[in-house]
């Protein structure tokens, strides 16, 4: 991941997603932990992945992201095999940044699923 620049990589199995791992999953459930280096991926990789198809509306997609509070989600073909990532980022560069900074604060939000804790701060 250092070396890639990225703070996120997906986990498949030949070419289909079972799962991804953050720089926070390494931190929070490995390092955190007291887990070596030798831990499997899959015992600290986050395996609830939320993803988009690679023909789904960029509007829908960036409410969805705003609505489960990510920042990237895996883009899948049809039969399910991984073919990208797609990132606020990359919305913003082709749809303006409008509709991408009302993601971006709802994203912003405390808590939800995918928050370090699994829930909600209060």
């Amino acid at each position: 991941m250092a070396e890639l620049d990225t703070g996120i990589m997906p986990v498949c199995e030949g070419d289909r997603l079972v799962g991804m791992i953050t720089d926070g999953d390494i931190a929070v459930r490995a390092v955190a932990e007291g887990k070596g280096a030798d831990t499997p991926i899959r015992e600290v990789m986050t395996q609830d992945v939320k993803y988009c198809y690679e023909d789904d509306d960029t509007e829908d997609v960036a409410r969805n992201m705003a609505d489960i509070q990510v920042r990237r989600v895996p883009v899948l073909t049809r039969e399910k095999r991984l073919v990208g990532i797609v990132s606020l980022g990359d919305m913003a560069i082709s749809n303006g940044s409008g509709r991408v900074g009302k993601v971006v604060a709802s994203i912003s939000q405390p808590g939800g699923q995918h928050s370090q804790t699994g829930g909600s701060r209060t």
